[in-house]
């Protein structure tokens, strides 16, 4: 699957947009825009110009990404940092499925939630993240001073080249993560017969929108477990918190503890 290692050293892309931001901001390149079809505009925009003093807007960034062009943020990024990346959402006209998208590179710390629900795009950053994190497994970086983070439903369903993974290993169909990591989305929007094995906690999420394989948590999770399952198999060898199986529309979910309310 993985293939032999290549480093580019530096950033490569002559697209390439460049902001300067000077606190956080949330939901960055998020290409739900903050779950707009629950909030309809009353929490962000999609034409929100980026603060404090930026030409870009929120739709800008994630329209950007889709035409495969990658993004340079200078500064600390807030909550949900590209969420629902590489996926071409029904609500706003597409087709619901994967797409190619341009690469995201952070020169700064960043807040909890990063990549909830990704499918696909990578992820660069050179300073600190907060758990809980998304659907994402860190490899080896092809970029001099950056962490790398890809999908981990991209990680499995299209077996993308030149990955060394930390802090998890794969074997055959079978994908272990143990990097102490919280993670939110563990395995969303998973179409295919692998099985992915938490040793530790999950937070919010696990398996939504599953179609096939198995989540395996070794520990306890959160809310929403299972949300919107639509096959496929999530195991929680621990408690989960509320909601457990919300909007299930078939699959298996076995929680060997306490299913919450």
């Amino acid at each position: 699957m993985f293939g032999r290692f290549k480093k580019k050293e530096k950033i490569s892309d002559e697209n390439l947009i460049e902001l300067d931001i000077e606190e956080p901001v949330d939901c960055l390149c998020d290409f739900t825009y903050n779950f707009y079809w629950n909030h309809k505009g009353e929490k962000m925009g999609l034409t929100d110009k980026i603060p404090p003093n930026n030409d870009y807007t929120f739709q800008d960034l994630v329209e950007h990404l889709k035409k495969g062009n990658s993004i340079k943020i200078n500064g600390d990024v807030g909550h949900r940092l590209c969420s629902s990346m590489g996926v071409d959402l029904a609500y706003f006209g597409g087709t619901g499925s994967a797409i190619p998208v341009g690469d995201v590179f952070i020169n700064g710390n960043v807040a909890s939630r990063m990549g909830i629900s990704i499918r696909k795009g990578n992820i660069y950053v050179n300073g600190n993240i907060k758990d809980p994190i998304g659907n994402l497994v860190e490899v080896k970086s092809d970029i001099k001073g950056y962490r790398k983070f890809i999908s981990v439903t991209e990680l499995l369903m299209d077996e993308p080249k030149n990955i060394k993974l930390i802090g998890a290993d794969i074997s055959g169909k079978k994908l272990e993560i143990s990097d102490g990591l919280i993670r939110d989305t563990l395995g969303a929007r998973l179409d295919k017969d692998f099985e992915i094995i938490l040793d530790g906690d999950a937070d919010l999420s696990t398996g939504i929108l599953m179609k096939n394989g198995v989540v395996r948590i070794n520990g306890n999770a959160g809310n929403n477990t299972a949300a919107l399952l639509n096959g496929g198999t999530v195991i929680i060898n621990g408690n989960c918190d509320d909601f457990t199986a919300v909007e299930m529309k078939k699959g298996i979910v076995i929680v060997n503890g306490d299913a919450g309310k």
